[in-house]
């Protein structure tokens, strides 16, 4: 959607979808919200600015590029370890900027949009150093096995911090790609924010990275082989050049960019993937739905599509409503064509991050509940070439789904525990976080040796001397049952992409039940905050 001519916003939908979902408030999303964006603080790399919250964490990660002679200092950690991942990051930034552009009313009410910002400016800046070259882009820092062998504070690293980058001779369409989305979504938040200058930087970023990454085309994790153990990609880069384009499009109201998404959606998958997932590999889903808000935009007369396109658009919609009844359960087939589930209902994808799935889902059907509600239309499950499917939900079911999954995160669930780290009264307390559970470089600045950490603070069966506030850890397993240890990182590992679609969703469950923000602390006080234990 082109955001030339504002933001998108139906207020008739949402007092529509308000009444649908109309319940009492169990848990107090502006507190969710608030905790989620520290989280981003705790897993900063380089040197922290005076205004830091999170007080346990030091600089680090300040000789990242040397070797290479270029400055990768800066950045996100992507989990517990400190490899810099640029693909998983990027995707965090892109998620980071969509909650805002979308829900930034509810962030601004919470006393959270400056924070909101520098969290998505802190990946930005790094990708900005990272683009040393219209067709050069360093996609990842560090060494994912060496760094695994050590249980070391970040301030402490003694782990190969050599960079990886990929070039004309060495493609990789998807990292340049989604770095591309990630800066184009981000130009519209700081244009909408007022700063003009920031946000045309970004974008000039953003298109000569999506001209790098659509003129040479190729997989990044055959350019960066050391890749391919943490993060490759299993739907090739097709998905990401689409959603780039869509991106740009809405960040310039360019006509081009919104023809190369629909010229090349039947070819690169756009209308053909049928998916029940959304993650930092697979952003079909993704897409999708930002490509059913373009018909929310030719409403508002806002966007002028050709009958033609318009039948593009509407297989892109038909591909996100297979997505939107795979969660809810309710397209035709069975299981083969639905999202599994707990027996409390949580989604279940797979049991590695499970809420990384979560988290994302939760977010797109809370925006594809206000496109059905601008529309003024119901979702429709079992769709095929051969006509619509049947009416199965309104918007407001939709949104009620998305926030039992929230609900479910936040500890409306079996075990009755917050996966939310530091929300509630029950949470994850053995965090799978080399830093959270170290002893604080600022009060104890004894160098951590690599193996030293497994025996001193790994192995312990104690809880972490920090709480890694506002994390969403991996979650329970198929049948709800979470185990807090450290050595269990399937379910207590968080990453930086399992918290970042609950901004969004938060800001939207916060104003629909009508509460009143808790104003945050100053970042004076705050800081004991993230440093309860």
């Amino acid at each position: 959607m082109s955001d030339v001519s504002g933001s998108f916003v139906v207020a008739a939908a949402v007092v529509a979808v308000s009444l649908a979902v109309a319940s009492a408030a169990a848990h107090d999303y502006g507190e969710a919200l608030h905790k989620s964006l520290l989280y981003f603080e705790a897993q900063r790399s380089g040197r922290l600015p005076y205004n830091q919250r999170v007080r346990w964490r030091g600089h680090s990660g300040l000789t990242d590029g040397l070797e290479q002679g270029v400055d990768l200092v800066g950045g996100y950690y992507d989990a517990g370890d400190h490899v810099k991942f640029g693909l998983p990051m990027a995707f965090t930034v892109t998620m980071l900027s969509w909650g805002v552009l979308e829900y930034g009313e509810g962030v601004a009410a919470a006393g959270e949009l400056a924070h909101a910002l520098q969290a998505i400016k802190w990946g930005t800046d790094y990708f900005i150093k990272a683009h040393t070259g219209p067709n050069v882009l360093w996609a990842q820092v560090g060494d994912g096995d060496s760094d695994h062998y050590c249980w070391q504070r970040p301030e402490d690293m003694t782990t190969s911090r050599r960079a990886y980058k990929v070039d004309a001779e060495n493609p990789g369409s998807e990292v340049a790609a989604e770095t591309a989305a990630a800066m184009a979504a981000a130009s519209v938040v700081f244009r909408r924010a007022g700063d003009a200058h920031y946000a045309h930087l970004l974008l000039h970023h953003a298109q000569q990275l999506f001209e790098f990454a659509d003129t040479y085309r190729g997989r990044y994790d055959a350019s960066v082989e050391v890749v391919k153990s943490y993060y490759p990609s299993s739907s090739g880069y097709q998905d990401e050049l689409l959603w780039a384009a869509l991106w740009l499009h809405r960040a310039t109201g360019r006509r081009d960019y919104l023809d190369y998404a629909l010229a090349n959606a039947d070819d690169f998958g756009g209308t053909g993937w049928a998916v029940s997932e959304f993650s930092w590999d697979i952003k079909y889903a993704g897409l999708q739905v930002l490509a059913s808000e373009l018909l929310v935009e030719e409403k508002e007369r806002q966007l002028r599509l050709s009958d033609e396109q318009r039948a593009v658009v509407e297989q892109y919609r038909s591909k996100a409503e297979y997505y939107v009844c795979s969660c809810m359960n309710r397209n035709p087939g069975g299981a083969e064509h639905n999202a599994g589930r707990t027996p409390a209902g949580l989604l279940f994808i797979r049991p590695w991050n499970n809420l990384q799935y979560v988290s994302s889902a939760a977010f797109l059907l809370t925006i594809y509940s206000d496109v059905l509600g601008a529309l003024g239309q119901p979702l429709r499950c079992g769709q095929s070439d051969a006509g619509a499917g049947e009416a199965a939900a309104e918007a407001g079911d939709v949104l009620a789904f998305a926030k039992t999954q929230a609900d479910y995160i936040l500890g409306t669930n079996p075990m009755r525990t917050s996966y939310l780290v530091g929300y509630g009264a029950a949470y994850p307390r053995r965090v799978h976080h080399r830093a959270a559970s170290s002893a604080s470089y600022r009060h104890d600045s004894d160098f951590i040796g690599c193996l030293q950490g497994f025996d001193s603070w790994y192995s312990a069966r104690r809880e972490n001397p920090h709480d890694l506030v506002g994390a969403v850890v991996g979650g329970p397993n198929a049948e709800d049952v979470f185990n807090d240890h450290r050595g269990a990182y399937m379910q207590t590992e968080a990453c930086t992409y399992n918290t970042a679609p609950m901004v969004g969703v938060f800001s939207k469950l916060m104003q629909l039940e009508g509460q009143q923000p808790r104003r945050p602390p100053s970042s004076a006080t705050a800081a004991p905050e993230a440093d309860l234990r």
